[in-house]
Formats: C-alpha cells, sequence, structure tokens
C-alpha cells in the first residue's frame, strides 16, 4: 500500500513527478500526523534511533556532506522510497542541508541543477540552501 504524505502538511515539496518529500527540523519537536516510513538524516554526529528506518550522511552544519559518493546514493534511495513511502528529509535546523538534499532531490527527479535551488526555495522554504558552497554543490550535482 502505497503512503504519502498530504501535499498540503507543513515541510512538504511535491516533486516534478509528483513525489511528495517532507523536510523539517530536528530542534523542533515531531509534527503530529503521520510518521515517516523512511528518513535521510544530515547531521555532524550520528542521530539518535527512530522507530522508522532511516540513513545517516555524515554532514556539518553549513558544510557539504564528508563523502559525496554516498551522500549521492543516500538521495537516490530517497528519491525512489519517496514513490510509495512517506520520506522525510532533515537537519538541526531544517534549511541548509535539508533544502541542499532536497535540492539534489529535485535535479534527480528532472530539475535542472541550475533551477533546483530555486525550485526548492519556491516549493519548499525561501531560506533553504544557507550558503554559496551549497548552492554550488547543487550546481555541479549531476545524479
Amino acid at each position: 500500500m502505497e503512503e504519502r504524505w498530504d501535499s498540503d502538511a507543513p515541510g512538504v515539496m511535491t516533486l516534478p513527478s509528483g513525489r511528495l518529500v517532507r523536510g523539517r527540523a530536528l530542534a523542533l519537536p515531531l509534527p503530529e500526523g503521520p510518521r515517516p516510513g523512511f528518513a535521510l538524516y544530515l547531521l555532524d554526529r550520528e542521530p539518535p534511533a527512530v522507530p522508522w528506518e532511516s540513513r545517516w550522511v555524515r554532514w556539518e552544519d553549513f558544510g557539504l556532506p564528508f563523502d559525496d559518493r554516498d551522500a549521492a546514493a543516500r538521495f537516490r534511495e530517497a528519491l525512489e522510497r519517496a514513490g510509495t513511502e512517506r520520506v522525510e528529509v532533515a537537519c538541526l535546523g531544517g534549511r541548509g542541508r535539508t533544502g541542499t538534499a532536497l535540492a539534489h532531490l529535485a535535479v534527480l527527479d528532472g530539475v535542472p541543477a541550475e533551477e533546483a535551488v530555486a525550485y526548492v526555495r519556491e516549493h519548499y522554504s525561501a531560506a533553504a540552501v544557507e550558503t554559496p558552497e551549497q548552492e554550488a554543490y547543487v550546481r555541479a550535482f549531476e545524479g
């Protein structure tokens, strides 16, 4: 059975394919409503255990992932799973790392890399992708 987010729920971004992904800040309480089926956590240290399946991308605040190849594999997995599961992408503040990862998902879903940051800022948060380094990382992403 397919489990999807409500497209109007806070933090939920619709990708061009219609897949829905929720971005959020781990510093805030878990939103009410359905829980993720899968999550991608973008933190500089291992996240706490959660009752749903999750992956961790080691990633410093305001920086880039420590391992590009691992991060790209996790982005692809998150996008694939978003076709049938509630996927959440989250970092501490829910903007920089989360926005950067969501922009990578948008590229994988067909948005040109040069337009992906603007896409995420329009469809997720105007404050997404916080640094010029993160913007350049998205523009250079080839999937």
